[in-house]
């Protein structure tokens, strides 16, 4: 095993790809590609690339932290009881356990992220 990788933003291996559980669809009908690149054994830490197309989804976190860094696109996030707020290519934010709150992809969006649950 590596202790050293890399996360290709733009993999060429084909993703995996789904659509939102309909219980977190809030509007639109956005499409979701993974391009998972590395797991901790127990699968406790993943990292990899992921994209969505425009729409509305719940973000639940649950015990999930996770890092995100946006590499194209535009997104809104809205906390709960929170204000919206706006990401764009090259910004990176933090959502912790017990986040909850509504993702939009305004802009078909494609983000490296790490979740350590």
């Amino acid at each position: 095993m590596a202790l050293l990788k890399t996360i290709d933003p733009a993999p060429t291996f084909a993703p995996r790809e789904s659509t939102p559980m309909p219980e977190r669809l809030i509007a639109g009908a956005p499409a979701f590609k993974t391009w998972a690149q590395d797991a901790a054994k127990d699968d406790t830490v993943k990292t990899g690339v992921w994209e969505a197309t425009p729409g509305e989804t719940r973000s639940i976190k649950g015990e999930t932290f996770e890092f995100c860094h946006i590499l194209a696109g535009v997104i809104e996030i809205t906390p709960d009881g929170g204000e919206p707020v706006v990401y764009r290519a090259g910004d990176s934010f933090v959502m912790k356990p017990g986040f909850t709150g509504v993702w939009k992809t305004i802009e078909t969006a494609r983000k490296i992220y790490l979740t350590v649950s």
